[in-house]
């Protein structure tokens, strides 16, 4: 299904509260451009999740990272577990095995690893030298985030209008961004999780906002909405998941909502292949970024103290790692 042609907000490709939004008007400062700021603010201020089309990310770029990373992930897992393991190299890789990660630990829970493997990038972040194989790997990381990186200053330009910002307002805490880029793989599950264990435990992400490359596969993406309620988020050839994250939401005084999510185990007794494949871009700002709740949003004063971007992530990242 094509969506570059879709209206500001198409309800009916979408699950209630999480919109498919056309932002070609806006990248293009064509008539509607007014309405993609409507309506990504009313999004970010329900579920904190709305879909875009019309981005104009590479489709190119995309597939080639897709496969990639793919060919990777079908090496041997005792091959794979020697390459990422080091953190010598600025804009090297990072790989993390099949439960290694807990993201449910970030909200103070207690589950068995996610049931997923990853390998990781940002070109400021360390890691390690990139593997020999597949070729092409880590060109195909680097010009994928590139892609990412003009998707994502489109987005702040439309979140900064929509705030009554001036439209670079955000830039400067986006020079040496901590930004990182991640493929997941979620294998099939041929034996029962273990109890407790999903693909990827109920969590918020930590940063400004995360751009994801999802697909159609039994056992997806969950989003809460604010009635407790679990919504599968859809999945539509070309068009991209987005949500805000902690420090946004914190930045905003709450009132933008990072909303948490999950990504849930293939049905039991599903037959048919269940191997998914996602693309998150993280945006995060820079280290030494302070967070802070922003005028428009202080009304009757802030909740948070100010703190940098630095330390939050930090605090975060020991959670999720935590083997306690």
């Amino acid at each position: 299904m094509s969506v570059s042609g879709a209206n500001p907000v198409s309800s009916g490709d979408a699950a209630p509260g999480i919109p498919v939004i056309d932002v070609g008007p806006f990248i293009r400062n064509e008539v509607g451009a007014a309405d993609v700021v409507k309506a990504i603010e009313a999004a970010c201020r329900d579920t904190g999740f709305f879909l875009v089309a019309g981005h104009g990310v590479s489709p190119q770029a995309t597939l080639r990272l897709y496969s990639l990373a793919r060919a990777f992930f079908d090496e041997p897992q005792e091959w794979k577990k020697t390459i990422g393991r080091g953190n010598g190299v600025i804009g090297g890789v990072s790989f993390s095995p099949i439960a290694e990660e807990a993201l449910a630990a970030t909200l103070g829970l207690k589950t068995p690893g996610d049931y997923k493997e990853s390998l990781n990038f940002g070109e400021n972040l360390p890691g390690d030298i990139w593997p020999n194989k597949p070729d092409g790997l880590a060109q195909a990381f680097r010009d994928y985030f590139k892609e990412m990186e003009v998707l994502s200053k489109h987005l702040r330009r439309i979140f900064c209008q929509a705030i009554g910002l001036d439209q670079d307002y955000f830039e400067p805490s986006f020079e040496n961004h901590l930004s990182a880029l991640r493929v997941i793989n979620y294998p099939e599950q041929s034996e029962a999780p273990l109890p407790g264990q999903l693909r990827a435990g109920v969590h918020t992400d930590y940063g400004f906002m995360t751009i994801l490359r999802s697909e159609a596969s039994p056992g997806g993406l969950q989003v809460r909405n604010r009635n407790g309620e679990w919504l599968d988020a859809p999945s539509i050839k070309g068009a991209y998941v987005i949500n805000i994250a902690d420090a946004f939401m914190r930045w905003t005084n709450d009132e933008w909502v990072s909303t948490p999510h999950r990504v849930a185990n293939p049905p039991t007794g599903f037959k048919g292949t269940a191997r998914r494949q996602s693309i998150p871009f993280f945006l995060n700002p820079s280290k030494d970024t302070v967070i802070e709740c922003l005028k428009p949003f202080i009304k009757g004063g802030a909740k948070y103290e100010p703190i940098t971007y630095g330390e939050y992530i930090d605090l975060k990242t020991k959670q999720a790692f935590s083997k306690g």
